[in-house]
């Protein structure tokens, strides 16, 4: 008996990792050893299933030495049901294998009581996409270099539920071997998003140098556009407005204010504070002019090579430019 249950919070990530979990636990077995079941399945009307999942588990099986049961969006199981199954696998059946997808937090009971977690959040650090990638990769069998793993990382961005797909990729073309990044680049497509506080980060270092490059890898990646960006900085820059004279002197005090946690919540009060109350109602006016000129405010034309409107990226490089020199010390 082995339980297996993967989790995580983009449900992309975490049925993608389910698919390998299933080939995995399949390796020789008979088609009819899988039985797949969704604990909200439309095409049964929604109707309960711990009885067919626990006939599953517990009936032996005619054609396999072993069953795989699969049970996809395990977080909306009832309290009973995830309490029947978490039973289960504390004693279950010896030549049953019960997998297990969870949409959502690791402190989910399925969780706790699976004998194996395979967990698919990434954290935001350039570092930990990196082993994401080698991770993910190596699951396949596929090899790749520390930095070959970090120089995908770089590319692929925000972007990491891609990396099962050219996991997949690579495997299928080249096997189960090592590759370099010089194999894998004409399979990585474009330069993926990049989370929000890279943007803000170095504005509030004052580095405008790498404040143009993640806007630029913004507009390029073709995830976010011009009022998107503005947006995410209006959001920002009003929060440290909000911190700004209110009187909040700890971690604590401005989560509380704000409703985040206290780390980015410290690192706001933080902001607010160096910048103060004169520098903040400029950087919001500068945003709500960029705002107004994405808006139709402003046309730059197009470029003449390309033919691409060059509106966006010019509002948006003065917009950040401006931002990062104020936020200098």
């Amino acid at each position: 008996m082995s339980s297996v249950c993967v989790v995580g919070g983009e449900a992309t990530m975490v049925y993608d990792a389910l698919h390998r979990q299933v080939e995995l636990a399949l390796d020789g077995l008979n088609p009819s050893a899988l039985q797949v079941y969704t604990a909200k399945d439309v095409t049964t009307g929604s109707e309960p299933i711990l009885a067919s999942v626990l006939e599953a588990l517990n009936t032996p099986g005619l054609l396999a030495e072993r069953r795989v049961v699969v049970v996809r969006d395990a977080q909306l199981l009832l309290a009973d049901e995830v309490a029947a199954l978490a039973q289960w696998m504390q004693s279950g059946a010896a030549d049953a294998d019960l997998l297990l997808a969870v949409v959502g937090a690791k402190s989910h009971k399925l969780v706790k009581a699976a004998a194996t977690v395979v967990d698919v959040n990434v954290g935001s650090r350039l570092d930990d996409r990196a082993e994401f990638v080698a991770t993910t990769l190596a699951s396949y069998g596929v090899g790749l270099a520390r930095d070959d793993a970090r120089r995908v990382a770089e590319v692929v961005g925000d972007d990491v539920a891609r990396v099962d797909a050219l996991a997949r990729t690579l495997r299928s073309i080249y096997g189960e071997r090592s590759v370099r990044y010089v194999d894998l680049e004409p399979y990585l497509g474009d330069a993926g998003d990049l989370p929000e506080w890279d943007l803000t980060d170095a504005i509030d270092a004052g580095d405008a140098t790498k404040a143009l490059e993640v806007a630029r890898r913004m507009l390029d990646s073709r995830s976010r556009v011009g009022l998107q960006i503005v947006n995410l900085l209006q959001r920002y820059y009003l929060r440290l407005a909000r911190l700004e004279g209110s009187g909040a002197r700890t971690a604590e005090d401005a989560a509380s204010l704000l409703g985040i946690k206290a780390y980015p919540a410290g690192k706001a009060l933080r902001s607010a504070t160096r910048l103060g109350g004169a520098r903040l109602g400029a950087a919001l006016s500068l945003i709500a002019r960029a705002d107004e000129d994405l808006k139709g405010g402003v046309d730059y034309g197009r470029d003449p090579e390309s033919d691409a409107d060059v509106t966006d990226a010019t509002v948006i490089e003065v917009l950040v430019a401006r931002l990062a020199r104020m936020g200098r010390r």
